[in-house]
């Protein structure tokens, strides 16, 4: 028998280190070789390893949330034949995949949650200590006086507790010293509550930032410290607008992707970005250079069951509203599969966040970094607004924007917003060259 040193292979080019975010097996083992063994996280995607060799786990390296840099210890194996100390990389092959299931016979990993009392309480009593409330007392209205005798009522002035929260199990309702000790063995509560009463909470749940969560919590970190946020706010017309998307829909809705909101604004920023080159750009600001791009590569903000990701709609400039559509349907279902890969999640140039139907009235987005803009959109209401002089219901919605004020000025920025604005108020102008 001899052991075998597992490194953390290269998962990608210019990956310095990755962050464990579950383990497959544990110590004592038995693995076979190609079985999952760890998954990892880097640049927001998560690569599963597999075992290159069968053996039995001897130690493992890293916690979840733990970085382990790349060829440092992550695993040590008892295998048969010789001893070897590092594993054979060209045969060790990593895919991107969201964290499957654990095997059978690997133990799930501890869970990172853990509840504990308040700082400053008492832990609960014992199972020994505590005794079973009782099941049924008599209620008092509000203001009614508590029915108690005088050393009943000395021992809760004693202990601080005010008669009326507690329930009474005597006759009528009368509190007596069982129910006061049960009042204070729960911890001053009652397992039955009054009507209209919630029941009070206690303890603390600790919950460990690992994976994706931490990424994201990082990357905003990074972008609300490094950069000077300002928003704009536009009220737009998008009566229009809705009326010709629901046109194409009912039109074309058989044979082609449906059209959402998104592939007109993103319409609209093509068109726009001509005018305005400094809202699609990235700046480097320790280099202070600012890149600004002919192609429009859009990031689509998309909540998923791991947290929020940003595949890329990329040279958006040359594709027609129903190829727009259908990238974005593919990316969304990508990254919310746990599939999309590193170069779809990245090189974003411009982003759009929008929550859909619970988008609010307003939004202050966070710039995507090293972006120096990030359009969001709000919801869609009806509502009566003055037109030539008469109240009429029309189909309003805000565009809520930021960007970063170093190299973005207000002016333009709220010229870029009118653009935007006057396009999609008037559809047909986003299909007019």
């Amino acid at each position: 028998m001899g052991r075998f040193v597992f490194k953390l292979p290269d998962v990608g080019e210019g990956v310095a280190e990755a962050e464990v975010v579950s383990w497959h097996v544990a110590v004592g083992a038995n693995v076979a070789e190609d079985d999952p063994l760890v998954d990892v996280m880097t640049d927001k995607v998560t690569v599963e390893i597999p075992s290159p060799r069968a053996g039995r786990v001897l130690a493992i390296t890293g916690d979840p949330g733990d970085k382990v840099r790349v060829g440092a210890e992550l695993l040590v194996l008892e295998v048969d034949g010789d001893a070897e100390a590092a594993p054979r990389e060209k045969g060790s092959s990593v895919a991107a995949a969201n964290p499957p299931a654990a095997s059978p016979s690997a133990p799930a990993p501890a869970p990172s949650v853990a509840v504990k009392a308040g700082a400053g309480q008492e832990p609960g009593p014992s199972p020994e200590k505590a005794s079973h409330p009782p099941t049924a007392f008599v209620t008092r209205p509000p203001g009614a006086k508590p029915l108690a005798s005088p050393a009943v009522r000395r021992r809760a002035h004693e202990l601080g507790i005010p008669l009326q929260f507690i329930p009474g199990t005597g006759p009528g309702g009368r509190i007596g010293h069982a129910d006061v000790d049960a009042y204070v063995a729960l911890g001053g509560h009652t397992a039955v509550t009054a009507p209209g009463r919630l029941a009070e909470r206690q303890g603390i749940e600790e919950v460990k930032i690992i994976g994706l969560r931490r990424r994201i919590a990082e990357r905003m970190q990074e972008s609300k410290r490094r950069i000077p946020h300002y928003s704009y706010v536009e009220e737009l017309d998008v009566t229009a607008l809705e009326e010709l998307r629901g046109h194409l829909n009912a039109r074309h809705g058989a044979d082609r992707p449906r059209l959402t909101l998104l592939p007109f604004l993103i319409r609209a920023l093509v068109r726009a970005v001509p005018r305005f080159p400094q809202v699609n750009a990235l700046f480097d600001d320790e280099a202070g250079i600012m890149r600004r791009h002919a192609a429009v590569h859009v990031g689509i903000a998309t909540q998923t069951p791991q947290g929020l990701m940003v595949p890329v709609v990329r040279s958006a400039e040359g594709l027609g509203l129903w190829e727009v559509a259908s990238e974005i349907s593919r990316l969304a279902a990508a990254a919310r599969e746990g599939k999309a890969t590193r170069d779809e999640l990245s090189g974003s140039t411009i982003t759009i966040t929008s929550l859909g139907p619970i988008g609010g009235i307003v939004t202050t987005p966070v710039i995507n970094y090293p972006e120096v803009a990030i359009v969001g959109v709000n919801r869609i209401v009806e509502r009566p607004v003055v037109r030539g002089g008469q109240i009429v219901v029309r189909k309003m919605m805000n565009l809520s924007s930021s960007f970063d004020h170093r190299v973005v000025d207000g002016w333009d920025a709220a010229q870029f917003v009118q653009e935007l604005k006057a396009l999609l108020e008037q559809p047909a102008t986003l299909f007019v060259e």
